[in-house]
């Protein structure tokens, strides 16, 4: 982990006239949005990014046809990095994704900065800071959609796809903001004393990205710069019965709340599932336990986890737990993680429900969104490995006395594909593929479907209903640019392939 130097260099000098280089333009917002911001305040910008023109053509044709930005300011070096546009700039706002250790053109920079590093240290705003393994992403945003139906005007950004550059002047000392957080983006964060959260939540952590930080006591220090910065008048809220959320507790210098899939121990704060998937939260300052979770419109107990801390977290910043209870009930979740987008019904009494969860990237997010909807699904998994281990996967999808807890198993080509293949077979467990192309996967699933309906049909059943749930499991990388367009690319090609006949 990098320990960059305290504060920001925008919290003592102005953008305007200065030298800024973007490392690494992307296509999900974030580079593109640095951009912007920079340009939009007077400063001269280079970005520059790995990938060539024709790969970026999205993002470099909306920042070319935006009348607001002046084009004499920008320029663009793409498929290359140029070293003196690195040691020539006053900043270069780098990408989390970059890796700053070996990296010959980050050493020559003068101040290395990110869109959250400026952000934190020019809004006024109270932070709400969101990271951890799972579920951080539907963690954050019901944090988010909780402060707005309690009356808040709230933002979200950060992993979740939006740079908070975008609306760091819509922000003020009254109008929270949750931030969702990687551990990359964390670690860019480290030592700089800038992220100091009202209320840190810490999703459960389990092995991840273990091809970038070869292990888990490096992943998990860029975890703990997320309560670094706290002070005993903040929240730490992290899970209870587990290793890593007694360490997190132990060190933070907040207060701290647990949570849990069962009832906390007498005396403890925080929250928890009863048996009946009921959501209870206890504070310091309430005589008894109270209901914040109850009817949610999502799927699984991992997801009314997630939900109950993000009600925690509401209620440590005053918000009711009625108010989290009621709001709740009526949220439908977020994109591409199990997201309810399609039934297709190809004959009368026949359903298939299509649910998006390609933001399952580690095999215990696949594992959790099997059991998530209480009968067999067919299930869509594979993709690229990152150093994880397939065996909660592998384990999930057979229960003692070889139950198989899936109704099929797809599985798209990859590396780590290549890893859970032997698992399945050491269990038993069928598969079909693995396929070289979604497109291809799905019209052998149509076939499969189609003949699972006629055979129900010929049996006397007259309300035959299916679930098809993409959780990979696994990154995306080869096969797809990234999670989301992996998801998209899914979506389309169901609406393509299943269309009612």
């Amino acid at each position: 982990m990098r320990r960059y130097p305290a504060g920001s260099y925008f919290q003592t000098h102005s953008p305007a006239g200065k030298r800024i280089t973007v490392m690494g333009l992307g296509l999900n917002g974030g580079g593109e949005e640095a951009v912007r911001f920079f340009l939009k305040r007077g400063a001269f910008v280079t970005a520059t990014d790995l990938k060539s023109e024709a790969e970026l053509a999205k993002t470099v044709r909306a920042l070319k046809d935006d009348p607001a930005l002046d084009a004499a300011r920008l320029r663009f070096a793409l498929g290359r990095h140029e070293l003196a546009d690195f040691a020539d700039a006053d900043a270069v706002i780098k990408n989390p994704a970059v890796k700053y250790e070996g990296n010959r053109f980050l050493a020559a920079a003068r101040t290395v900065e990110s869109d959250l590093s400026t952000f934190l240290a020019l809004s006024a705003s109270p932070i709400i800071a969101v990271s951890g393994s799972k579920g951080k992403s539907t963690t954050a945003s019901a944090i988010h959609y909780g402060l707005c139906r309690a009356g808040f005007t709230a933002f979200l950004g950060g992993n979740i796809t939006v740079s908070p550059l975008s609306f760091l002047e819509q922000t003020t000392v009254r109008t929270p903001v949750v931030l969702e957080l990687s551990s990359w983006q964390l670690a860019d964060l480290a030592g700089r004393g800038i992220l100091r959260p009202r209320v840190a939540v810490i999703t459960p952590i389990m092995r991840d990205h273990q091809n970038w930080y070869g292990s888990m006591k490096s992943y998990v220090a860029d975890k703990k710069v997320i309560y670094a910065g706290q002070d005993a008048s903040a929240w730490t809220i992290c899970a209870a019965r587990d290793p890593w959320g007694d360490e997190f507790a132990a060190e933070t210098p907040a207060r701290v709340l647990r949570y849990g899939a069962a009832p906390l121990p007498d005396g403890s704060f925080g929250a928890w599932l009863e048996p009946d998937g009921t959501g209870m939260i206890r504070l310091p300052d309430m005589r008894e336990p109270a209901v914040a979770v109850d009817a949610l419109l999502i799927p699984g107990r991992q997801n009314r986890l997630n939900v109950l801390n993000a009600a925690l977290a509401l209620a440590a910043l005053g918000v009711p737990p009625e108010t989290c209870r009621t709001a709740f009930a009526e949220w439908r979740g977020i994109p591409h993680r199990l997201e309810y987008f399609r039934e297709w019904q190809p004959a009368p009494g026949c359903a298939v429900r299509f649910y998006n969860d390609t933001t399952a990237t580690v095999p215990e997010a696949a594992a959790a969104a099997v059991q998530a909807f209480g009968k067999p699904v067919h299930l869509i998994a594979g993709g690229t490995d990152k150093s994880l281990d397939f065996a909660p996967l592998a384990d999930a999808l057979k229960a003692p006395g070889a139950v198989f807890l899936a109704a099929s198993i797809c599985l798209l080509a990859g590396s780590g594909t290549d890893k859970l293949i032997p698992l399945l077979d050491e269990r038993g467990v069928a598969y079909e593929g693995p396929h070289d192309s979604l497109e291809g996967l799905l019209r052998a699933l149509r076939t499969r479907l189609l003949r699972r309906f006629s055979a129900a049909r010929q049996n006397g059943e007259t309300d035959a209903q299916e679930i098809v749930v993409f959780s990979p499991g696994a990154t995306s990388f080869g096969m797809f640019q990234n999670e989301f367009d992996r998801g998209e690319r899914f979506k389309k090609a169901v609406a393509e392939i299943f269309r009612e006949r």
